[in-house]
Formats: C-alpha cells, structure tokens, sequence
C-alpha cells in the first residue's frame, strides 16, 4: 500500500509527488490519460513558482528549456501601434531573485518532473483511471476503472477542474461559467520568418482578435489564442485547422497558407469555481481540481503548483508521525483563502484586460500586475503564524533570499541554498542565538538545519558555530531582509514561509514551535507512545 496516492499527472500532481518522493513517502501518481499529452496550455512559472522549481532541484532544467517572457507588439487593423514590455522596470532584488516568470511548454515542464520524480524510482501509471473511492478510517481504496483497487494512506485529487475526485467526495464546485466569454486555443505552426519570434504578437480589432506567442524550444510552434469563428445565430465555432486559418488571415493580413499545423484544439470558456473543501478525511484536492478561474495572469498552473508545494511537507509531516493530522487542517485554511483571492485578482484583471483591448495599444500586458508574481502571497491568518517581528516580514510572510557566505571557507551562497530540501530551517542573527540553535538540532535532529547568521564579524576558523556551517552576512542583507534589530531566531517552514521570528531569549516560544512543525517521534517501542525531547507523548 502507498503512502499517497496522486490522481492525476499535470504540474500540480508532479510537483507533490517529486517533493513528497524526496522526503521518503511513498508514492503513486496515476492519470487516466493513455499517454504523456503534449499539452502546453498553461505559458509556465511565475517567480514564486521559480522558487518551488529550485527547492525541488529542476530550476537549471527549467531555465535551459524556457525562454524569458517576452516583449508584447500590439497591432490594428494589421498595423503596429505599440510595443510594451511590462518587466521592463524591474529586475532581481537580493530577497527576491525571480522577478519575472519563463515561457515554457506543459507539457516540457511536466517532462522535467517526471523525470525528476523517476530519480526516486517513481513513474507515472498512465491510462489508470479512479471511478470510486473507500475510506476505512486508516487508509483509503481506490476503484480502478480496469476492475482492479488501489490502496493508500492518503489520497490527492489532481486531476483538474472536471476531477473525478472531487464528484467522488460530493464536494461543490461553486462559481459559474461566462458562456459569452469564449477563445479558440492550440498549438499551430507558422511558416519560419514570417514573424518575430522574439516578440509575442497580439492583434485587436473590432471583430475580434489573435494572439501568437512562440513556444520555446521550437522552430516554429506557436501558441495560438482567438476569438472564436460564430455561425449564423452567433453560436461559437468549434475550432479547427481552417477555422484558425481563417481567423490568422482576417486579424494579421497575411495569408492564410503561413499557418501550416493547429494541434491540442480546444475552447476556453471563462470559468470561476471553486471547491467548498479542500479535504475530505483522507482525501484532499488540489490545483484546478479546487479552483479554477479566469485566464488573465496566468495564474492557473501556479496555484496549483504552491497548492502542492504547501501540502506536501504536512502530509509526510504526518505520515511520518511527526506531527498530529490536525497540521493537515492548516492546508484548507491556508490555501483556501489564497484561491478566493485568486479568484477575484483574475476576474479583475480579465475585465480590466478587455476593456484596454478595445483601444489601439491596449494588450495582455494589462494582466500583469505585482500581484501576478505570487511573492507577495502568506498566510499571516494562519493558526501557524506567531505573533512576532517589527519588520514588514511577519510569520506566514514567503521567506526572503539573500546572499551571504560560508563562515568556514568565503564561499558564496544564499538562504534559499540552506532552505533547500526536505527540512525547518531555524536562522540564528545573531551570538545570543546559540543556545536555541543547539536546542533546535538536539530535539528534532536532521529534521532541522539550523544556521548562525553573523553580520559585522565572520567567527574564527575552527569554532563551533562555523563547523556547525555559519553564515557571513557580509553586506547584512538577510539581517535587512527580515527586520533584524537584535538577537533573533527565525524558523523558516519546509514551504520556505516564515514560521516564527521570536527573541533570542525566547526559548519556550522556540521550542513549542518546532514542536508543533516536528512534535511526535516514531513510535517508542518500549511504551507504544511518542516520545517529543524525552517527555513521553500517549
């Protein structure tokens, strides 16, 4: 029986089993797809999702198969009227490294999970569809469309806005669906030099509009977004090779004939729903199987993507029997609010988008706001947030980056580096902060890694702290980061938000955190009952 069972193999459900693999959980992600579809619907990570990429170890795959995104040429009536380039003001900030998201293929970056995932000896069971689910109270049993059952401890529907697993659960997909509010969209082929690949091409006019942006690592793929073709009576077409002809030749001028291959043909109609729960017992839902909304922003795979990023460590938290299942409680109460919210920034930033299309100039850069990037997202209503912090980082903010060095050898590095993997991170500013530091490592182990951070003087070679792989806050950009005034222990959650920022001398408040993160040890074989720091836990 596996620990977990994913329904579902698209961005969400890879990235939970890849980070739930890495933390010794056993895993099986089924799809009832026949094979690997080369979808490449969603346009790829925006810079939060960057982040989980790095922490999951496939950031270099990532960024060697996408390209940066790119300018934006608006066109009427066939002419150029404006070029816009809505990250044309910013750049990377010491906390911040990603401050712009990549253009990348689905179905490339859920190549690159899959492979990551098959480095734990984990592969996708393709053509394996859920029709029923069973729960005992300990486990879960999956009914399998072949006739055979599936059994596991835990079991996450990501299987997508139509998900089976959550019809299963009878849990209401609440919203509507703007059946006005319809786009064409494939992937189609156009003869090589008839456009700038470099740019990503937006025609509007009164009749409607195109959209062409290049998929990277292709020589003449392109994404194709339109209104659609309408009968007599104003009914939406459905799409097809000479339909998307017809609608390149009207909006761009140019022939039809350019447009060569449309593949993946579908039509989006403007959807906004969301699950009531995100849990059932032991099943749980996450990604466009939760929530789905409107297009504008791209938001759609990332949600997902940090749905599973925030899951993850609390379901093998709990596996592990390092934590009570009331941790899975904080998921729902965490992720839920940040899709309501979701929710409501890309219907926003739809109407606001379509109304800037009805005037020369106007293009998807209005979908674009700092909002988009998802680093300003946290859970500071969380019931695992703690008062704390004079700073404007507060527990349940995303943890900041910053670079510093190695104590030991001057070697360049960043918090993010030491935030990486399956572990609590606890940061130490500070000499009044050695005494929570061994405390952190002496109760829970590898399931910390705890870090003094120096600013003004590096300690000297051979010290405890440096041996212990200290920190030089050489420019006190970490300190500057998280507010640091004084003596101060920072825990930092496996999802890299922060989860405490307490006094130095505040070692109660410390302690009793990492309890609640990493509180219940395996089973005491002698007793049956856990053990937390040598205090017996029935």
């Amino acid at each position: 029986m596996a620990d977990v069972l994913i329904v579902g193999a698209g961005p969400t459900g890879l990235t939970l089993a890849c980070d739930l693999a890495r933390r010794g959980v056993t895993v099986r992600i089924v799809d009832k797809s026949p094979g690997y579809p080369r979808s490449s619907r969603a346009k790829g990570p925006n810079p939060r999702s960057l982040e989980v990429m790095e922490d999951l170890g496939v950031l270099d795959a990532v960024l060697a198969a996408s390209s940066a995104p790119l300018p934006m040429r608006k066109y009427r009536d066939g002419v150029p009227v404006a070029d816009a380039d809505p990250y044309a003001d910013s750049s990377p900030t010491p906390d911040a490294p990603y401050d712009r998201g990549r253009l990348i293929a689905q179905w490339r970056l859920e190549e690159i999970l899959r492979d990551r995932l098959a480095g734990y000896g984990v592969s996708v069971e393709t053509g394996t569809e859920v029709v029923g689910l069973t729960e005992d109270g300990t486990s879960v049993t999956a009914a399998l469309a072949d006739g055979s059952t599936a059994g596991a401890r835990y079991v996450v529907g990501c299987d997508g806005a139509h998900s089976r697993v959550r019809k299963l659960l009878g849990i209401p997909f609440r919203g509507e669906t703007d059946e006005e509010q319809v786009m064409v969209c494939g992937d189609v082929e156009i003869t090589p030099g008839v456009l700038d690949r470099g740019i990503w091409h937006q025609w509007f006019d009164g009749g409607g509009g195109v959209m062409l942006c290049p998929v990277p690592g292709t020589r003449a793929g392109w994404w194709f977004q339109s209104g659609p073709e309408r009968d007599g009576d104003g009914r939406p077409l459905a799409p097809s090779l000479e339909g998307f002809r017809r609608l390149f030749a009207r909006h761009t001028r140019l022939p039809a004939g350019h447009l060569t291959g449309a593949t993946l043909l579908s039509t989006y109609r403007v959807n906004v729903r969301m699950a009531d729960r995100y849990r059932v017992g032991r099943v749980l839902l996450a990604g466009d199987a939760a929530h789905v909304h409107a297009i504008a922003g791209g938001l759609g795979m990332n949600t997902g993507i940090q749905d599973a990023f925030n899951l993850g460590w609390k379901l093998a938290q709990v596996l592990k029997k390092r934590a009570g299942t009331e941790l899975l409680d904080t998921y729902e109460e965490e992720r839920l609010p940040l899709a309501a919210w979701t929710l409501d920034l890309t219907s926003e930033r739809l109407r606001a988008t379509l109304e800037a299309i009805r005037e020369p100039g106007g293009g998807l850069d209005t979908a674009i706001t700092p909002s988009t990037t998802g680093l300003d997202r946290g859970y500071r209503w969380s019931s695992l947030a703690r008062p704390g912090g004079d700073g404007d980082v507060r527990s349940g903010d995303r943890a900041p980056d910053a670079p510093c060095t190695e104590a030991s050898t001057g070697a360049p590095t960043r918090l993010f580096r030491v935030f990486a993997g399956p572990h609590i991170t606890v940061l130490g500013f500070g000499a009044g902060t050695d005494r929570a530091l061994r405390e952190a490592v002496a109760a829970h182990g590898d399931a910390v890694r705890a870090r003094r951070v120096y600013h003004a003087a590096a300690p000297e070679p051979g010290t405890a702290a440096v041996v212990a792989g200290a920190l030089h806050d050489r420019q006190g950009l970490a300190h500057a980061a998280y507010g640091i005034g004084g003596d101060t222990v920072v825990v930092v959650r496996p999802d890299n938000h922060v989860g405490l920022i307490a006094g130095a001398d505040d070692h109660a408040a410390v302690r009793r955190y990492l309890d609640v993160l990493d509180g219940v040890r395996e089973q005491d074989p002698m007793s049956g009952a856990g053990m937390v720091d040598g205090t017996r836990k029935g």
